[in-house]
């Protein structure tokens, strides 16, 4: 069996994927310094989600190491005490709009953090680093859909500005070290035990509790949403798909998703974008409530639209998410309903 470390463990994305593994019989150490930037409660949930799954017969072993990423100690001696098949980095401070009132937040969490990963994967041979980035990368591109191949140097808030920089970092140690990295771009995941300051979990508490939710540029806003199954689909394959050079890169007409060095960049979405006002339209169907809505203008760091172009994540692993918001909708209202009990 092979052994992972999964680092966010505690967070939405981080959750599901540990249990994936162990499902699968393999063994995930999982790294996550359970902040309060939401629900601890929510967070500490998950984890025993988790060890429940890896009490199940069959499963493998789940270790927890609840540290700070940014405590160069902590990421030191979680290498130290463990041989890494694969590392899967999916911790980071989240959020557009919170990167605009705390922004040295982000410096802590997603740069020293990530140096710190790329430090410890580079001194403990780990085959494959596999690290989440994000569609907010794309700023202010306007070309849709977006491609891995297009340039994405105007950032609008410092989280995306925060993982470009974690791509450009991965690269500079995929070149200076030969360390296979993988960046993936996620678009707007949804799905049970999300993250409450996302519009899914916002709305959906909002309308059970009768208060107005609110709807930024008049729902005129198309998000790419992508349900969590289908994340972590990708996420899985592409982990096990170790990141090789691309010999036909060129110095002269530069690819920025492959490099001579063994680095890639894909993009994770469900490349069906919805209108903001349909997404409501579904969650007020799953709920069977009408929502009040509250119309504002767009918020500082957002952007109008995001759309994935995945032919080079289909190339490369043979998957595409398929999710209807329909279907993943639906399931994130009635786990929030038991989770709940509303």
């Amino acid at each position: 069996m092979s052994t992972h470390l999964v680092t966010g463990t505690a967070g939405f994305i981080g959750s599901h994927y540990a249990m994936r593994l162990l499902r699968g019989g393999e063994n995930v150490v999982g790294f996550d310094c359970v902040n309060d930037y939401y629900s601890v409660s929510l967070k500490r949930d998950r984890l025993k989600r988790i060890a429940q799954i890896a009490a199940e017969p069959g499963s493998g072993t789940f270790t927890f190491v609840e540290a700070d990423l940014a405590d160069q100690a902590a990421v030191d001696k979680v290498f130290a005490d463990h041989k890494f098949d694969r590392v899967v980095h999916l911790a980071a401070q989240a959020g557009v709009r919170y990167s605009v009132t705390h922004p040295r937040t982000y410096v802590q969490s997603n740069l020293v953090g990530f140096i710190n990963i790329l430090e410890g994967c580079r001194h403990a041979n780990v085959a494959h680093l596999t690290y989440a980035s994000s569609s907010s990368v794309y700023g202010a591109n306007k070309s849709i859909p977006f491609a891995v191949t297009d340039n994405v140097d105007h950032p609008l808030s410092l989280y995306a500005a925060s993982k470009k920089a974690n791509e450009l970092m991965a690269h500079t140690y995929s070149h200076l070290y030969q360390l296979p990295t993988t960046g993936l771009r996620f678009f707007t995941v949804y799905g049970p035990w999300g993250r409450p300051d996302m519009a899914l979990f916002l709305f959906t508490k909002a309308i059970l509790e009768g208060r107005a939710i609110d709807v930024f540029n008049h729902g005129q806003m198309m998000r790419d949403f992508t349900y969590i199954d289908d994340i972590v689909e990708g996420v899985y394959r592409t982990s096990a798909s170790i990141a090789a050079p691309n010999p036909q890169w060129s110095g002269q007409t530069p690819d920025p998703s492959t490099s001579a060095a063994p680095y890639r960049i894909y993009n994770i979405g469900n490349n069906q974008p919805v209108k903001l006002e349909r997404f409501i339209e579904v969650i007020e169907q799953a709920l069977g409530i009408e929502a009040k809505k509250n119309y504002l203008p767009m918020q500082m760091g957002d952007v109008v639209e995001t759309y994935a172009d995945i032919d080079a994540l289909s190339q490369a692993v043979g998957f595409r998410p398929n999710t209807p918001i329909e279907t993943g909708v639906q399931r994130f209202v009635d786990w929030y309903r038991d989770y709940y009990a509303c």
